[in-house]
């Protein structure tokens, strides 16, 4: 005859194997979901460039954008949270590609309907857009949207905007 703690054992180790069994079935149901509902970016461009000085040493330049998005089709049910966010690419001599994140916001599966599509007009950059040296002027910058994808169950994965989608403007070759 067992005793009762080889008992309790056993059905404690059952439904942890249970538990475990289905988070894998979860994250399992996410495959390809990204490829087949991606979000629609039908508008990501440079509004208006307020500044462009030299800073401590480093060019920084501060503007605003036009964002208009609909996150809702990245959702489905083992989504918890989307953290989006815009990003400037450009490219330098001493560096061969930059990537500075210049404006995020955190979109919760909870949320309604209406949080999740962004129709946003002159967005100020929340953070400035800084390069590492002097060499900032005079080159092409992409804007492009990026998200994370962060579930109940299963691992992180990001997401962009489709290839060739991003848009792109010319920094000035003088300070302003």
């Amino acid at each position: 005859m067992h005793t009762v703690w080889v008992r309790l054992n056993a059905v404690v180790f059952f439904g942890l194997t249970v538990l475990l069994c289905l988070s894998i079935l979860a994250a399992l149901s996410k495959i390809g979901h990204t490829r087949r509902h991606q979000p629609i970016v039908t508008k990501l461009e440079l509004n208006k460039l307020k500044s462009l000085k030299s800073h401590g040493g480093v060019d920084r330049a501060l503007l605003s954008f036009d964002l208009h998005a609909d996150m809702t089709p990245a959702f489905h049910w083992n989504i918890k949270q989307l953290f989006v966010y815009v990003v400037a690419t450009y490219k330098t001599p001493t560096n061969p590609k930059n990537q500075i994140v210049l404006w995020d916001r955190i979109i919760e599966a909870t949320d309604p309907s209406s949080a999740k599509v962004l129709k946003e007009d002159n967005v100020f950059v929340k953070y400035a857009l800084v390069d590492q040296g002097a060499d900032m002027r005079g080159k092409d910058v992409e804007l492009s949207l990026m998200w994370d994808h962060m579930p109940l169950t299963g691992t992180l994965y990001m997401g962009e905007q489709a290839e060739g989608t991003a848009s792109k403007f010319t920094l000035p070759e003088d300070y302003f």
